[in-house]
């Protein structure tokens, strides 16, 4: 049915009136009389009938009027809100990031981003790399902070920042006293590592391949911060980038040291989708993820002193 003459159906139920009706929407009264008689024969029935100089609604026209009115009503407000939106901007935001970024990154630069859209809705989605950009593509969320992937078919990428795997260990650990550790006892120690399904985890399995190398034994754990406990206690080591174990590594808690001769590297990006223009709110979310990790210094790390 067309809404428009749905409208004038509703207008003249509440005027009882076509002449008041006819003033509110701005009609005449021989326009609106044209138009609800449409409305009758595609119906197929009366809807309303005149009484002197009142119109009633019948009772067909008291069923449609039950049934019409929150369905218009729900088109007015959706009207009102796409407006507003256009008026002031996209106020959603949706991020997914993987777990490192979503518990040490993401809340300075969410505080941040509040201060300039204090009505932001937001909707934060951890995962790894491949599950985000799989999000993307199925538009479940607007922008995935990672490392970068190798495929970009169909993506946009915003580098960000570039940091460097360590090893790393307690204090009480014999590679605490050396400046460089010996290649042979690499492959044999107990490793903490973050799960093995992680596209960390893959560039760190690669590493050892490429320099020849098969660890002895893994424990793989989901939790970071579980992951430097255990380190802390000498039950093994892990591979962090300095930026996760900042404070550890301020209180001498944790031990951190190159992986060798060749550094690994990893490159972080903020990933949309090709082609799609960024909002306002999302330029800014950009900017703020920039502009928190230079203040980290994630590409340098300093040695402790031996």
């Amino acid at each position: 049915m067309d809404t428009r003459r749905l409208r004038m159906f509703c207008t003249v139920a509440r005027r009882g009136s076509l002449i008041a009706a006819a003033r509110d929407l701005h009609l005449t009264p021989s326009a609106l009389s044209h138009g609800l008689k449409k409305l009758e024969t595609q119906i197929g029935c009366r809807l309303l009938d005149r009484i002197g100089k009142r119109i009633y609604l019948n009772q067909a026209g008291e069923q449609l009027l039950s049934q019409v009115t929150k369905p218009l009503a729900d088109l007015d407000q959706a009207g009102e809100e796409i407006k507003r939106l256009g008026k002031w901007g996209q106020t959603r935001l949706r991020i997914g990031a993987a777990a490192s970024a979503c518990q040490y990154i993401l809340p300075a630069v969410i505080k941040d981003l509040k201060k300039s859209f204090d009505n932001v809705s937001l909707q934060v989605v951890s995962g790894d790399i491949p599950e985000t950009v799989e999000m993307l593509y199925q538009n479940k969320i607007d922008l995935a902070l990672g490392v970068t992937p190798e495929k970009k078919d169909g993506l946009e990428v915003r580098l960000i920042f570039k940091d460097e795997l360590l090893f790393t260990f307690a204090p009480s650990h014999p590679w605490a006293s050396v400046r460089a550790i010996p290649k042979n006892e690499i492959p044999t120690q107990p490793y903490i590592l973050y799960q093995c399904l992680s596209f960390t985890a893959q560039l760190v399995e690669e590493y050892f391949r490429e320099e020849n190398m098969v660890p002895h034994t893994i424990m793989e754990i989901d939790n970071l911060e579980a992951i430097k406990e255990l380190v802390k206690l000498n039950l093994g080591v892990a591979i962090l980038p300095p930026w996760i174990a900042a404070q550890e590594l301020r209180q001498r808690t944790l031990c951190m040291r190159p992986m060798g001769r060749r550094p690994l590297h990893r490159q972080w990006s903020i990933i949309s989708l090709s082609g799609r223009r960024l909002n306002l709110m999302e330029e800014t979310f950009c900017r703020l993820c920039k502009k928190f990790v230079y203040a980290l210094r994630m590409d340098r790390y300093d040695l402790p002193k031996t």
